[in-house]
């Protein structure tokens, strides 16, 4: 079922008014198909099969629900890289390929989400005063990790200011590429990033958190795949 979906399964188990949940959820996939001026009462009311008067019994006005959103960004996106800089890690590579989890799992750093925000703040002073505070601790949060592993404060704000801003370029250019792409070249950004050579077993953790096993150098297969392979084997 589709987050929409849900959201309208939401709405109808709580009463004709729906749920604050149900109308943020609509606001969200607003926000992120069309921008934020698709995110207003009649519209998302419409994508509910809501009156538009149920509304303001969750939210007094369109500005409260443009801040909850903000909010779901905030706990999303900062804090879900945040926590992967914090997660514990065995050397300073390990711990990028923690934070590079974030970029390619929705649920710790929701890029479509964050391209609609950093559109929303070209036309909001206020949205984009609160873009430049999630950058810097975002940041600091990075340079912190490179500290912890024995990097002086000039090297580590600058590897972290690396790695961040080289993502936001990603995300701005609405930059899509496939994982196994992807995969390839993240032994060199790690190399890059940290002027370390990740040890293959650390590369093989972090692909085998989506499902990938690397078979031969920069080619990958499905983790299941070699499951098959040790069964035939075995015969």
């Amino acid at each position: 079922m589709s987050q929409l979906g849900k959201a309208r399964g939401k709405a109808q188990e709580a009463g004709w008014r729906g749920s604050p949940e149900g109308w943020l959820e609509a606001a969200y996939d607003a926000l992120k198909e069309s921008g934020v001026d698709a995110v207003r009462v009649m519209p998302l009311a419409k994508r509910l099969g809501l009156s538009r008067t149920s509304f303001y019994w969750f939210f007094e006005d369109r500005e409260q629900l443009l801040a909850a959103l903000l909010s779901r960004w905030r706990e999303t996106n900062t804090g879900g890289m945040i926590r992967q800089s914090e997660s514990y890690a065995e050397s300073i590579s390990e711990a990028i390929l923690n934070v590079f989890e974030c970029w390619l799992n929705p649920t710790l750093f929701d890029s479509q989400f964050e391209f609609a925000v950093r559109s929303w703040a070209l036309q909001s002073s206020e949205v984009s005063a609160q873009v430049s505070i999630v950058d810097e601790q975002r940041m600091n949060a990075l340079a912190s990790m490179f500290k912890r592993f024995g990097y002086d404060s000039q090297g580590a704000d600058t590897r972290a200011r690396t790695i961040y801003l080289t993502q936001i370029g990603y995300i701005s250019m609405n930059t899509t590429e496939l994982i196994t792409v992807r995969f390839q070249r993240i032994p060199h950004y790690v190399s890059i990033f940290t002027g370390k050579v990740p040890k293959q077993r650390e590369l093989d953790r972090f692909y085998g958190k989506f499902g990938y096993a690397e078979k031969a150098p920069g080619v990958f297969i499905p983790l299941t795949d070699t499951f098959d392979e040790a069964s035939v084997n075995e015969q």
